[in-house]
């Protein structure tokens, strides 16, 4: 397929699925719960964080987790105090637990104690998201007492990881003009997001020959990204839609 064919067939893909419809059954769904920024930062970050695993356990294990928060996570993250952490154990999705839960909450709560949005845990750190992903890492990792088991649930370029479930979470916060993504953070523009890639996303890429990388891997997302610039240089990550939509939802192969 040439590249004017390809941009066609991909524009009409991320048309198809970047639609409210999509949000049902999607991660994202669960921030839309929320009309406050911090509400919809907090709730999209745990949800993106979950997000490994089928679709309907994300979403239950998130909605679980908003209900233990009273479904206000801004104000639980802000003024919870020991009397609050009970009905918080015994948390489970998959490999996190409630050990991990305390740190982020403990991280949250630092931040949101100091600052009044998400967005600059990771803008401070440099112009790339290279090194905004970098930075929000070790920020993440920077207060005492930080549990072994809780750094694997925070991914890093540096580990040449490929941050799906970071660079999720950026396109829901920036992407603008979307019938999905909620464009709440001005500070990084959606030219510099990098596409989320899975096993899923980078099976349909390589039919297409967008990346020939083998290792799903931080350079993967790179290249990946690099190819979809060339379709659109102002929004590159639309095409996260496409890819997704091609290989989870139509089963592309």
């Amino acid at each position: 397929m040439d590249h004017r064919k390809l941009k066609e067939f991909f524009d009409r893909k991320v048309d198809q699925y970047d639609q409210p419809s999509f949000i049902k059954a999607d991660p994202v769904c669960i921030p839309h719960l929320f009309s406050k920024k911090q509400d919809i930062e907090i709730a999209g970050f745990f949800a993106a964080i979950f997000a490994w695993g089928g679709r309907t356990t994300i979403i239950s294990k998130s909605r679980d987790l908003l209900a233990r928060m009273d479904n206000d996570p801004y104000q639980f993250i802000l003024h919870h105090n020991e009397q609050d952490l009970p009905r918080l154990m015994g948390f489970k999705h998959r490999t996190f637990n409630d050990t991990d839960l305390l740190y982020f909450l403990e991280f949250l709560k630092y931040h949101y104690s100091e600052n009044k949005s998400l967005e600059n845990a990771f803008t401070r750190w440099g112009s790339s998201v290279e090194e905004m992903l970098t930075g929000f890492q070790h920020y993440f990792f920077s207060l005492e007492h930080i549990p072994t088991r809780t750094r694997k649930h925070i991914a890093t370029p540096e580990r040449n990881s490929t941050c799906k479930r970071l660079n999720m979470f950026l396109r829901w916060m920036v992407r603008q003009d979307s019938e999905v993504d909620f464009g709440i953070w001005k500070k990084i523009k959606p030219s510099q997001l990098i596409c989320p890639v899975d096993v899923h996303v980078a099976r349909v890429a390589k039919r297409f020959n967008l990346l020939t990388r083998k290792p799903v891997d931080w350079n993967a997302a790179l290249e990946l990204t690099a190819h979809l610039r060339t379709l659109d240089p102002s929004d590159p990550v639309k095409y996260d839609y496409a890819l997704f939509g091609l290989g989870v939802i139509e089963k592309y192969t």
